[in-house]
């Protein structure tokens, strides 16, 4: 059964690559442009695996919305994975501080992405 990977991501064109490359991949892929539309969704009952969110975002971003996934009672084991061009020092754990179970930086990775995806 493929694994369904939840994107959140403001920009429609990061959203885009990374679905066309994880399908490539074998993942399925919704995709949320906002972190307020994705904890909608995740407060119901769709089946999602693991989670990838943009760290930069306007209106609520990466740092407040990984808290608030986390709470979600049937959510709190989903591996959420932060995606962020902020690779200075200190970011990773900036972005793991804020309840992130892996990091990835931009541009993405493919191989460390898969990797991060290989424990979900």
């Amino acid at each position: 059964m493929k694994k369904k990977i939840l994107i959140i991501d403001d920009d429609p064109r990061n959203i885009f690559a990374l679905s066309a490359t994880l399908r490539a991949k074998g993942f399925e892929c919704i995709s949320c442009t906002g972190a307020a539309q994705a904890i909608r969704l995740l407060e119901g009952d769709a089946v999602i695996d693991a989670i990838l969110i943009d760290m930069m975002m306007p209106e609520m971003d990466g740092y407040e919305a990984i808290p608030i996934i986390k709470a979600i009672p049937h959510r709190v084991g989903t591996p959420v994975i932060s995606v962020t061009a902020q690779a200075m020092v200190g970011d990773r754990e900036k972005c793991l501080n804020a309840g992130a179970d892996g990091y990835i930086s931009k541009p993405i990775d493919v191989d460390k992405l898969l990797q991060a995806l290989s424990a979900i």
